[in-house]
């Protein structure tokens, strides 16, 4: 087990269960990893501050012991190494199944046609893709205590009228039973997609005025990614959604009804007994009979097993001992697959754009949309959040930008006037008459180019030309440059006794050098002596 990578998710996970108070021995059980495995990540969490009655962030707690114990842990190995190796997964799979090779001489068998990868890469491989050095995962129904486990199970009643597609559809229940007093709610759907799981699942939980402390579910498509016998991989949103709640999530094995016993029979008995040659308008009227016949018709049974009454007992014992269900309804996710980050810092979900800090650019970002919040990831960790907009427009924040160019993406003035004032007096006078007017933002460019020209020429040059360009009333920073590049080619202007002289007085009478009389002229055809 030594060369399993678990990622945040799933030691949140083993963290909720540790402090639920569960074994080593039973967390190993439930999650599949190795008990030493257990050990050592609650061993890294004690050290930096895991323990009971631990009410601190769990991402946080969760995030600093997969940093220390996979410092390279990187999505995009895990991409690379997929497309390597999966052209090859039927041949890995006949090497360690059917000839019983070892995963070294695969590893070497490998490299023989070419196919260069790690050990430890293609024990991953082999691992997620093939079940490779797994330990059996078995899950607890015994007897249970008031409160502490539910089991969901799907089921097809038959077909029922559809009036929004104006055609009959199949209706499904999804049912859910507590354990200790055998109590049972029904949600009826066309679809078993993840937001009608989990609206049946909240529904039920409503229902009972409660939440039971574990969920018990078969290896339905949309709770469970990666079916399999010794480490189920739950969907990341179902994974969230009982993290919200705060139940823990139980996988069966696959093709394993005998697993959740005491709902599997119920989906035959909800059938036969509620559906089954009754007229139903359509789906939200056999939901409301649905509810009815809970309360009443097996609510108040004789169950075969326990021979009571399973509202009664629900009622006496178990409610008063399950988890309160408070808070708002939870605000279903989507995970969209990972974006590249583009150079101008936005990453474009659902037809709108969302910034990113520039430390990110170029590279891979995971992103949780739900109705109000955009969440993006880089490596597990949370780097930055957005409100929802509408498709077609951006939200910007100026702080992802670089400093020195969010001042021009935010048409901020004030701040090249500012930059300009480090240069000198003269720059901060001609950059304020610069951006002056009704559009100052129209000459932002050119209030660039006047920083850059202090970087290229010097900053006393440049104070020294604005100088000048103010008594002209020249406020074009193409006239400054030329000011500079005019009198650095005669060496006139800029020589050190020069830098400090004013310019002469632009007056109208010193621009006319000759005496009035000289524009006198003697009209032709008459006499001098006239």
């Amino acid at each position: 087990m030594a060369h399993k990578e678990y990622n945040v998710h799933e030691i949140v996970d083993l963290l909720r269960r540790h402090l639920a108070g569960d074994s080593i021995r039973s967390i190993s059980r439930s999650t599949g990893m190795d008990r030493n495995t257990v050990r050592k990540y609650l061993g890294i969490g004690e050290k930096k501050g895991f323990g009971p009655g631990f009410d601190g962030d769990l991402d946080e707690m969760a995030y600093r012991i997969f940093s220390e114990v996979h410092p390279e842990k990187s999505p995009e190995t895990e991409v690379q190494r997929d497309r390597i190796l999966m052209p090859h997964q039927e041949t890995i799979a006949q090497w360690l199944e059917q000839e019983k090779l070892t995963l070294a001489k695969v590893h070497i068998k490998l490299g023989r046609i070419g196919v260069k990868v790690s050990y430890s890469a293609l024990w991953r491989f082999a691992r997620q893709r093939l079940g490779f050095g797994a330990n059996e995962v078995t899950v607890r129904v015994a007897d249970t205590k008031p409160g502490e486990a539910a089991e969901a199970d799907f089921g097809r009643l038959g077909l029922i009228y559809d009036p929004v597609s104006a055609r009959n559809r199949v209706l499904h229940a999804l049912v859910i039973t507590l354990l200790f007093s055998r109590y049972q709610y029904v949600f009826t759907t066309h679809t078993r997609e993840l937001e009608r799981v989990i609206a049946g699942i909240e529904a039920a939980w409503e229902f009972f005025g409660g939440v039971a402390r574990r969920l018990v579910v078969d290896n339905m498509k949309t709770a469970v990614v990666t079916a399999d016998r010794f480490e189920p991989i739950f969907q990341r949103t179902f994974l969230e959604y009982s993290r919200y709640r705060g139940f823990i999530i139980d996988a069966t094995e696959p093709a394993s009804p005998k697993q959740k016993p005491k709902v599997e029979r119920q989906v035959p008995y909800v059938r036969e007994s509620f559906f089954k040659g009754e007229h139903f308008i359509d789906r939200d009227h056999a939901q409301r009979e649905a509810e009815r016949w809970c309360l009443t018709t097996a609510g108040l049974r004789i169950h075969g097993t326990t021979r009571k009454r399973p509202r009664i007992v629900f009622e006496q014992h178990e409610q008063p001992a399950l988890l309160p269900f408070c808070g708002e309804q939870f605000d279903v996710p989507q995970w969209d697959p990972p974006h590249k980050v583009h150079p101008d810092h936005m990453i474009r979900v659902n037809n709108a754009g969302y910034t990113v800090p520039t430390a990110y650019i170029g590279k891979a970002v995971d992103v949780r949309v739900d109705s109000k919040l955009v969440r993006i990831y880089h490596k597990e960790r949370l780097v930055k959040t957005h409100p929802v907009v509408p498709e077609g427009e951006r939200s910007i924040d100026y702080e992802d930008y670089p400093k020195e160019k969010s001042g021009y993406a935010m048409r901020n003035c004030e701040y090249y006037i500012e930059q300009a004032r480090d240069m000198g007096p003269n720059c901060a006078s001609f950059a304020r008459e610069l951006l002056s007017g009704d559009y100052p933002w129209a000459k932002l460019r050119q209030a660039q180019k006047l920083i850059g020209l202090g970087k290229k020429y010097g900053n006393a040059r440049v104070d020294s030309a604005c100088r000048r360009a103010l008594a002209y009333s020249l406020s074009n920073v193409y006239r400054v440059e030329n000011i500079i590049t005019e009198a650095l080619a005669s060496r006139s202007l800029f020589d050190e006794q020069s830098l400090d002289q004013p310019p002469a007085s632009p007056s109208v009478a010193a621009r006319f050098r000759r005496a009035g009389d000289y524009f006198t002229h003697p009209i032709q055809g008459e006499s001098n002596n006239e």
